[in-house]
């Protein structure tokens, strides 16, 4: 049973390299079928064209992994390199540039045709605390039952907010009617 449990668990290994191999597209050792190889050493230094029988016994040599890393070059490229600790570094920089990245979330602001002054207020000083934060902004304005009839006043209020955020924010989509309600983009201004 320990037998057939450990052939379980190396048959489970195998499957997620072949996986992580698939992912990458990068061909490695016997999986290279080409005749001749362009073959690269571990420092950097240029072996020559070589055939992949003589290039994967220097890698096994070296106790090395012979990769392809340009397939569509004649003949095509291969270095000799750790196969582990390259994908180690690949996922380590690939974390690194997704932590450096900024997200830039929409937040959304809305008011009513009738909102009163104090209300819009508090809207523009919420609205100027995420431009600050470098989020941008839909604003829209909902019109309730018959006050649809007069969306000048959805424009009106729009234009005030517009006017109010003018000093961390610019418009980036001017006011559209969507349904009940219109509807503005602002962007946060660059930092100077």
């Amino acid at each position: 049973m320990s037998a057939d449990y450990s052939a379980l668990i190396l048959f489970y290994f195998i499957c997620l390299e072949v996986l992580t191999i698939s992912k990458q597209e990068l061909q490695i050792n016997e999986e290279i079928r080409d005749k001749e190889l362009l073959v690269i050493d571990a420092d950097g230094t240029k072996l020559g064209v070589l055939s992949a029988k003589e290039a994967q016994k220097i890698a096994f040599d070296k106790d090395l992994d012979l990769v392809k890393i340009a397939p569509q070059a004649t003949p095509p490229v291969c270095r000799i390199m750790d196969y582990g600790k390259y994908l180690f570094e690949q996922t380590k920089r690939e974390k690194e540039a997704r932590k450096n990245q900024k997200v830039v979330s929409i937040k959304e602001i809305r008011m009513f045709s009738t909102i009163d002054t104090h209300d819009f207020e508090t809207k523009v000083n919420q609205a100027v605390k995420f431009l600050q934060g470098g989020d941008k902004l839909k604003v829209s304005v909902r019109f309730r039952k018959r006050a649809i009839a007069h969306p000048q006043l959805g424009e009106e209020l729009l234009n005030r907010f517009k006017e109010a955020v003018s000093a961390v924010g610019t418009v980036e989509k001017p006011a559209k009617m969507e349904g009940r309600s219109i509807v503005m983009f602002v962007s946060p201004k660059p930092a100077k």
